[in-house]
């Protein structure tokens, strides 16, 4: 136990979490990284030879960091969303809330499984990439740092998401309507100053064109958003997460339902 935190409880629900992944390992593991791998043939070896360099990079290479994304973000919300929503759906989330587990320990406990399970799609993902596109990371480490970030931030949502799903549509609905579009109209493919007005001005309102273009960055110093802005946003975004989740558990919204 570490002032207060009982690292032990925390533990056993990682453990738990990451021992289900590896029953279903060609869902959460083979299955979004063989889709990607598509993309790579498709835009990046196919499409990607015939189009022109995009600010200097390679077309097959600028999509990497959106196509990395575009994976980094259903994968966490889906990894976040289901761990929780399972206890629910089968009952066992009454025997956690009467354990003496804490919010941060059950926090730590299925969102640390949720980043991990992502962070390994991540790493398979950019192994793989190589073999399709050439590319090198400028800065490895803040790439590295950036996608512990949004994989923090959008498991955090899933999180919610699973609170709040009170069946399986649901709980498919808001990643797969919702956040899938967004990512496609947030520059994976593209650099949005290749749009025309109005329709640039209209891409600023999506959310995800900051988070493509933060790890663009980090790839390739380029970006069509300051760096700080996207930062600064993924952080508020990863804060309010937190701040909802502990109002949840202090309130028991959806907990006891």
């Amino acid at each position: 136990m570490i002032l207060g935190f009982n690292t032990r409880s925390a533990a056993a629900i990682y453990q738990r979490e990451l021992v289900r992944a590896w029953r279903t390992v060609f869902g959460s593991i083979i299955s979004p990284v063989l889709t990607t791998c598509l993309y790579f043939i498709v835009f990046g070896a196919a499409i990607g030879a015939r189009m022109n360099e995009v600010g200097g990079v390679s077309y097959g290479a600028f999509i990497v960091p959106g196509l990395l994304l575009l994976t980094l973000l259903s994968e966490s919300t889906a990894n976040g969303s289901f761990g929780i929503y399972m206890p629910r759906f089968t009952g066992a989330i009454y025997e956690l809330l009467s354990a003496p587990v804490s919010v941060a320990e059950t926090l730590v406990g299925f969102v640390g499984a949720a980043v991990t399970k992502s962070l390994i799609i991540a790493a398979i993902i950019l192994a793989t990439a190589h073999l399709f596109v050439d590319y090198e990371i400028v800065h490895p480490f803040l790439a590295f740092l950036y996608i512990v970030l949004v994989a923090s931030a959008f498991s955090l949502f899933g999180f919610i998401l699973g609170l709040w799903a009170d069946g399986f549509e649901k709980l498919q609905m808001v990643p797969l309507l919702v956040l899938t579009p967004l990512t496609f109209l947030g520059g994976t493919f593209y650099s949005i100053d290749m749009l025309a007005e109005p329709w640039r001005t209209v891409a600023l309102f999506n959310p995800i064109v900051y988070l493509v273009n933060g790890l663009r960055w980090t790839f390739f110093e380029q970006s069509d958003i300051a760096i700080g802005v996207a930062l600064g946003l993924t952080l508020a975004f990863l804060a309010a997460c937190i701040t909802a989740i502990w109002w949840i558990f202090r309130t028991g919204w959806r907990l006891r339902e």
